[in-house]
């Protein structure tokens, strides 16, 4: 367990927080970089991860660190300001001005920053600067905080009053839409299963876009919904992708690049057998090595996708 230069009654948080400090002011932490996860301090401190958060909640309302989506806590650009005003300092009582929309932003935020894994109920309470069992004043539980920050979530993509009339435009709206929102919250892409779906009423807003987009077109109702279903499946399927990336970097350290060059090796070997004659001819026609870039990956399947069924959709239009 590591040894920090607290005072040995400090709380844990505020010995982590006087860590932290001083590796920022030492020089070893320079603004932009990266200061250990929730999971990391637990692990490092042998602490609990609310503990963990309240650690570095503290330092970001010091101003030394702030939350960057999708790359964590870093350490802040006005950093020098900051050490010149520092001092421990506890989290503000807020408890008066809790409510259910902070509670469930500060949760987006720590998922948005960290993935859901490292949300808690504590967590939250600890980043707010509240009791930790305050939050369930408004929230039951965990699982019910998910379904409001996925409605939350959802609820950030609308759709203007002047969008495309025609079927093709209006999904490939809808389609981009719902992308742009596991893109900004790669953990929403982990809530849902096409067998299980989430029922939160503003995803249902983009559910309903896509079938209004392809009703009046003489579809039955089955193969309506089976289209809308393939749709979502081909945003979401990608999407999952995003998350699990982030998440497999914070934990090897490695970045795609780094993990793919790692594995070299086991790769040349697998072509060099002469077991799979046209993967090795594909792969060897890559310059540069094969970039797997999703965004690119999601326009073109959509528009696969949205070019084979424009004769179902199309050829069988009523007027209504």
């Amino acid at each position: 367990m590591t040894k920090t230069t607290g005072t040995a009654g400090d709380p844990p948080y505020l010995r982590i927080v006087a860590a932290l400090r001083r590796r920022i002011a030492d020089g070893e932490l320079a603004p932009g970089d990266r200061v250990p996860s929730t999971r990391r301090i637990a692990a490092e401190w042998d602490v609990a991860l609310a503990t963990a958060t309240k650690a570095l909640t503290t330092l970001r309302l010091e101003g030394l660190v702030e939350a960057r989506p999708r790359i964590g806590t870093v350490v802040a650009g006005t950093v020098l300001a900051a050490q010149a005003r520092g001092r421990p300092s506890s989290a503000p009582d807020s408890e008066r001005e809790l409510s259910l929309d902070r509670i469930v932003r500060a949760a987006i935020e720590i998922a948005d920053a960290e993935g859901l894994p490292a949300l808690s109920m504590r967590g939250v309470a600890a980043r707010l600067g509240v009791a930790a069992m305050s939050t369930y004043r408004y929230v039951a539980s965990k699982e019910d905080l998910v379904l409001h920050m996925a409605d939350a979530a959802f609820g950030e993509g609308s759709y203007p009053p002047d969008a495309p009339e025609d079927w093709r435009g209006r999904i490939e709206l809808g389609a981009r839409t719902l992308w742009d929102l596991y893109r900004k919250h790669p953990w929403l892409a982990h809530l849902d299963t096409l067998t299980r779906p989430l029922l939160v009423p503003n995803l249902m807003v983009h559910g309903e876009w896509v079938l209004d987009a392809l009703d009046g077109h003489g579809l039955d109702p089955t193969t309506l919904f089976d289209i809308h279903v393939l749709l979502y499946s081909h945003v979401q399927g990608l999407a999952v992708h995003l998350e699990k990336e982030a998440h497999a970097e914070a934990t090897t350290g490695q970045s795609e690049e780094e993990w793919m060059k790692s594995r070299g090796p086991a790769l040349r070997e697998l072509v060099e057998s002469g077991r799979f004659p046209t993967f090795g001819k594909v792969l060897g026609a890559f310059e540069a090595g094969y970039d797997l870039r999703l965004d690119a990956l999601f326009a073109f399947g959509l528009k696969a996708l949205l070019d084979g069924l424009a004769p179902l959709v199309e050829g069988r239009r009523t007027d209504t």
